[in-house]
């Protein structure tokens, strides 16, 4: 079973964001970049799928500038077998992604489509369920545990009422959250062997996909400061606060 496994390069999670002065969008400059850690979960799914000899091949796959290798060759580090990258300057949307992602699995024909469930950056959390409404495949999202059978593959879901287990028959889509793993680190020895595994770089012209843009960012403005708290002497003073200053009684 081949596996496609899509990775977005993203500003690190550690990383404090600044908003540029003009507020047009997040200052980008000299700031570590990183794998999206949802998609990092993906790519150590797919791996376990391999090790247990239920898939055969796991290529990456990322849509961004030529940077974005970076995060293809940590996911070759990782295990995957070989990298695609489709380079582009351009913002691409959730909707554009979904559809240059359909084009690869037209080329590519995977069984099984492992994405993070949404990237950090945009916390959009749609390209796995567009690009599963545009194949016609099966969907299992916010997967918190992955289990394969004969032709099918069974996704316990995270929901708001608790846990819910879905049976998908292939070819699947599978969006993943927090809880379905814990990604490993690539070695030094898998990091160098990583150099010398194929990684193509192709244009977004190659797919002829339309990846103008179409939402429109009016402002970019960091989040209020917050203010201190005070303290209350009993239960009644509490209430009153909660009552009468923050009205949420």
């Amino acid at each position: 079973m081949k596996v496609l496994v899509p990775v977005k390069r993203v500003i690190d999670y550690n990383v404090k964001v600044r908003v540029k002065s003009d507020q047009s969008g997040v200052d980008l400059a000299n700031v570590k970049m990183s794998m999206n850690p949802f998609d990092e979960i993906a790519v150590e799914e797919a791996i376990r799928l391999k090790e247990a000899g239920t898939a055969t091949e796991i290529v990456a796959i990322s849509i961004g500038p030529e940077k974005a290798q970076d995060q293809i060759r940590q996911a070759l580090a990782m295990g995957a077998d070989r990298g695609i990258l489709i380079k582009t300057d351009a913002d691409v949307e959730p909707l554009a992604v979904a559809k240059l992602l359909k084009k690869v699995v037209e080329e590519e024909s995977p069984e099984l489509c492992i994405l993070g469930k949404q990237a950090i950056d945009d916390d959009s959390n749609q390209t796995g369920q567009m690009l599963a409404a545009m194949l016609g495949w099966a969907q299992g999202t916010f997967a918190s545990k992955v289990e394969t059978a004969d032709g099918s593959i069974n996704v316990t879901r995270e929901i708001d009422g608790g846990l819910q287990t879905v049976s998908l028959k292939l070819p699947a889509v599978v969006t993943t959250d927090l809880r379905l793993n814990e990604p490993r680190y690539a070695s030094l020895p898998n990091i160098m062997k990583a150099k010398k595994k194929p990684l193509d770089v192709k244009d977004i012209g190659d797919y002829g996909v339309d990846i103008a843009p179409r939402l429109e960012t009016v402002k970019v403005t960091e989040p209020p400061k917050r203010e201190a708290g005070i303290k209350v002497e009993t239960v009644a003073d509490l209430v009153d606060k909660l009552k009468n200053e923050a009205g949420v009684l």
